[in-house]
């Protein structure tokens, strides 16, 4: 598969005779907007998480409402959220477009994930024992386990490992570094989550993060800081080359 200059793959009209991306999904009671466009949104973000519906896709809402059964009032209510969230594109004359990846957006994403970590990581040295205490218990609960008890589900694994950056840098108390870092970790998650579809992968994450959670209990927070880099620097590697090959397959079936 080829991709552009600027890093973005490239897009595509649905193939002639191929089926609108969508998975089949139970048809929606008409009576609650505010759910059908919960129901909707969730429905097209997990297939767009999938590649059900691959990026360069087009589609329209009477696809969407099709598949759904929504009226199109929560269609579009639910594929303009998808677009502020970055996930799609909307043209006017033309209908809807999955947003092509565009691998340096996400190259940078990765960085500044690894900037804003490391400093969470130094600043949990000084956090105050009962705090620190606290956040790496729960932690350790999910992390610290022997291989016979680990979790290989790959929806679970990622929510969760997503869950542990977060976590680390909210407790670290600086809100607006908690808030540009989420939104870094929401850009990358479409493909972040396919890190999680290797067993050796997520053996890696498990052991990966029992080693940053050991030196931040010791108060070693240049180590951690050391070692979240190295962690998320060989995440970004495996995923765009897990992400690569798995459009490419998806578009030669």
């Amino acid at each position: 598969m080829t991709r552009s200059d600027h890093g973005e793959t490239p897009t595509r009209k649905t193939r002639p005779g191929r089926e609108f991306g969508l998975t089949s999904t139970p048809r929606v009671e008409a009576d609650k907007p505010k759910n059908l466009a919960e129901s909707v949104y969730e429905q097209v973000k997990s297939d767009l998480f999938d590649f059900h519906l691959l990026p360069g896709d087009r589609f329209t809402e009477a696809d969407v409402a099709t598949k759904t059964g929504a009226s199109r009032t929560p269609v579009r209510e639910a594929l303009y959220r998808l677009q502020q969230e970055g996930y799609l594109e909307v043209h006017f004359r033309n209908g809807w477009q999955v947003r092509p990846l565009d691998f340096v957006r996400l190259d940078e994403s990765y960085d500044l994930r690894i900037v804003l970590e490391q400093v969470a990581a130094k600043r949990l040295e000084s956090a105050s024992p009962e705090s620190l205490c606290e956040l790496l218990d729960r932690l350790d609960g999910i992390w610290l386990k022997p291989p016979a008890r680990r979790s290989y589900e790959a929806v679970e694994v990622a929510d969760w490992d997503e869950s542990f950056h977060c976590s680390l840098v909210a407790a670290a108390g600086n809100r607006e570094i908690a808030r540009v870092h989420a939104e870094a970790s929401e850009k990358v998650r479409i493909i972040r989550r396919l890190d999680f579809t290797q067993r050796t992968r997520v053996e890696a994450t498990y052991e990966e993060h029992a080693a940053i959670l050991k030196a931040l209990r010791a108060r070693r927070g240049d180590e951690a800081a050391r070692l979240l880099g190295a962690h998320i620097t060989v995440s970004r590697i495996e995923v765009r080359n897990l992400t690569l090959h798995k459009l490419q397959s998806a578009r030669s079936s």
